[in-house]
């Protein structure tokens, strides 16, 4: 009997060994879960054979029972691993086989299924095409096609207009043309003297360098830095006659040089065989602000910005030039300006001074910011997902009756440089009460624009072949119902305020967005994965799903850190993370294994006494019994 109890107790600290062994092996396995072997004594009595001295018969394993307390969860660089703080497990989809797992390091497959190291497929609450979760589960699958666009149908601007800001009436002395001295290659050194209305005198120096080819748009830039003066200027070119370039071209070797404000400008002149070719080649070079044309059986260049123009040609026994130009300045003055003088080098600006015409106007032009009191743009996006710019003037206006107790805003609207909306010709009022807040636009309560005549357009003004403003007679409700058919949207100003402070845009937002590719994946706390694109989108793909059981410790362990229901366990309720008794997910984190290895050192040491002790168990029986064999 005493071989049969140390025997029992050897097989039951072997499986002790087994297990602490088993441990110490997984102390670097993620989502491991720690076993402890549990024993029982063995008796051997009947139904009426016990004795009132029993003796044991050994132990016996009575169960490895599994330790689910969480491990240590630790930062890492995958954005898919994924921790469970708290209860419950992943649900991992293996073949159609329903394995659940603490384990999350996962990555993305071949076909854009969420996966762990054995291609076993996480399983969550999958989302629509807008983004939202649904309750059915599946395969978490992160789609890589490009994000379809979205329209813009919904603008909302917050703002607030300055209630300080006066009604705009300007009365602009138009300057005419100021030029060089003939014959110069640009602007002479000289100082103009600025008399403003309330007395104060400011002295602006031109070319205050002696620069000899100062030109027309450095000129612009000088007074379009003084208050109260605005310029604008162009350079024309004619210097070279049609028959003169096309005896050129036909006497072979011909080439063509132009420099735009001293910066030579490449052209290519392969293939060039006239003048009408020459102005093609020119108009396709890398030169934006220059424009040719033949006119009047001349090459005319023409600068929009006023630099300096050179150009010469030469051939094999012909030539011309170079030969420079020098813009023209167009400056004006508001009703601030009472007189310029010029000392130094006497130009013709005094004289244009005393010429020039008065106009008194308030006529909102949106090229000239002095004709509006605030503006502000944003992006849209027509049905292709092409974006583009929007912009609201806002214009103070006389304050309708006595100006009592009410306020007034012309509101005209822009889109890529067209006006929308009908506002070229008659813009929205936006009418505030006396506490600033806006009672309505064009009667609206609501303060809602609705834009239905806006034709999406490529760069060169023709329609992109996305969807156009609604036809004759279409009924256009608000706001946009889904799916949206025309190019109509909603520009919301309910928001909109007009206080005694400096004009901002408080929130400005719209539903539209681009195309876009994929860029990343977050994961929150709730365990959804977010997909971010180029476009600046994220859009949710799906949530992952955890489950629980209501005994843990009857699951069964099936190797790959992974567990399946049994009947001990009872059925697993699965549900979203941080919610009932399930823990929230951490993204780019791992749940460690929860083993102990000090502790499992320890449990060697007792494993291996306890082995020896049993040993020495059978070895003492032998000892016995052969003492008894010797007998005679």
């Amino acid at each position: 009997m005493a071989f049969n109890t140390g025997l029992s107790g050897l097989r039951a600290s072997s499986v002790d060994l087994d297990v602490t062994g088993n441990n110490i092996a997984n102390a670097s396995t993620v989502g491991f879960k720690g076993s402890k072997a549990q024993f029982g004594d063995l008796y051997a009595s009947g139904f009426l054979s016990a004795g009132t001295n029993p003796i044991g018969d050994g132990v016996r394993v009575q169960d490895v029972k599994q330790s689910f307390s969480q491990g240590n969860i630790s930062f890492t660089d995958n954005g898919l691993d994924l921790a469970i703080n708290g209860d419950g497990f992943f649900v991992l989809n293996n073949g159609g086989e329903v394995r659940y797992s603490r384990a999350g390091q996962f990555g993305i497959d071949k076909d854009g299924f969420v996966t762990n190291n054995q291609n076993m497929r996480v399983q969550g609450f999958v989302a629509d095409d807008d983004g939202n979760l649904s309750g059915i589960r599946d395969d978490l699958q992160v789609e890589t096609d490009n994000l379809a666009p979205r329209r813009t149908t919904n603008l909302r601007s917050d703002l607030n207009l300055d209630s300080r800001e006066t009604v705009l009436e300007r009365r602009v002395a138009d300057m005419g043309d100021f030029t060089a001295p003939a014959g110069a290659t640009g602007f002479a050194s000289e100082t103009f003297e600025i008399n403003y209305a309330d007395g104060s005198v400011v002295s602006v120096p031109i070319n205050d360098a002696g620069v000899s080819d100062f030109s027309a748009a450095d000129v612009v830039d000088v007074l379009n830095g003084q208050e109260g003066l605005s310029a604008s200027a162009t350079t024309t070119y004619e210097g070279m006659s049609e028959g003169d370039l096309q005896d050129a071209i036909d006497d072979g070797g011909f080439d063509f040089n132009l420099a735009v404000g001293g910066v030579t400008v490449p052209v290519d002149l392969t293939g060039v065989g006239d003048p009408q070719s020459l102005v093609n080649a020119i108009n396709d070079a890398q030169a934006p602000t220059i424009s040719a044309s033949l006119t009047g059986g001349n090459l005319r260049l023409i600068d929009n910005r006023g630099n300096n123009l050179t150009a010469s040609f030469s051939s094999t026994n012909l030539g011309q030039g170079p030969d420079t130009a020098v813009g023209t300045v167009r400056p004006q003055a508001d009703r601030d300006i009472t007189d310029i003088a010029s000392t130094g080098v006497e130009t013709n600006l005094t004289d244009s001074w005393d010429a020039r015409t008065i106009e008194i106007t308030n006529q909102f032009n949106p090229l000239d910011q002095r004709t509006y009191n605030h503006a502000t743009s944003t992006t849209i996006y027509d049905s292709l997902g092409n974006s583009h710019e929007m912009t609201q003037f806002y214009v103070k206006q006389p304050a309708p009756g006595n100006g009592v107790g009410v306020s007034e805003w012309s509101v005209y609207t822009q889109i890529d440089g067209e006006f929308v909306g009908g506002t070229d010709q008659n813009p929205y009022q936006a009418r505030f009460n006396q506490d600033g807040e806006l009672q309505s636009v064009n009667g609206d309560p609501n303060g809602e624009i609705l834009i239905d005549d806006w034709t999406p357009k490529d760069a060169d003004g023709t329609p992109n072949g996305a969807d156009g403003p609604p036809g004759p007679g279409d009924n256009i409700t608000t706001p946009i119902p889904d799916p949206p058919t025309t190019s109509a949207f909603v520009l919301d100003l309910g928001n909109t305020t007009q206080y005694g402070s400096d004009f901002g845009v408080n929130d400005q937002r719209q539903n539209g967005y681009a195309t876009g590719r994929l860029s990343g994946l977050d994961v929150s706390d709730q365990g959804v994965l977010f997909a971010r694109y180029t476009n600046g989108q994220s859009q949710s793909l799906g949530q992952v799903a955890l489950a629980s059981f209501n005994n843990t410790n009857g699951l069964s362990p099936v190797g790959e850190t992974t567990w399946v229901e049994t009947f001990e366990s009872g059925q697993p309720i699965v549900g979203a993370p941080d919610t009932g008794t399930l823990g929230s997910i951490k993204a780019s984190s791992i749940e460690e294994s929860n083993v102990d290895l000090s502790a499992e050192l320890v449990n060697l040491i007792i494993a291996q006494r306890n082995y020896q002790a049993n040993a020495k168990t059978i070895e003492t029986s032998d000892a016995v019994t052969q003492t008894i064999i010797n007998l005679r």
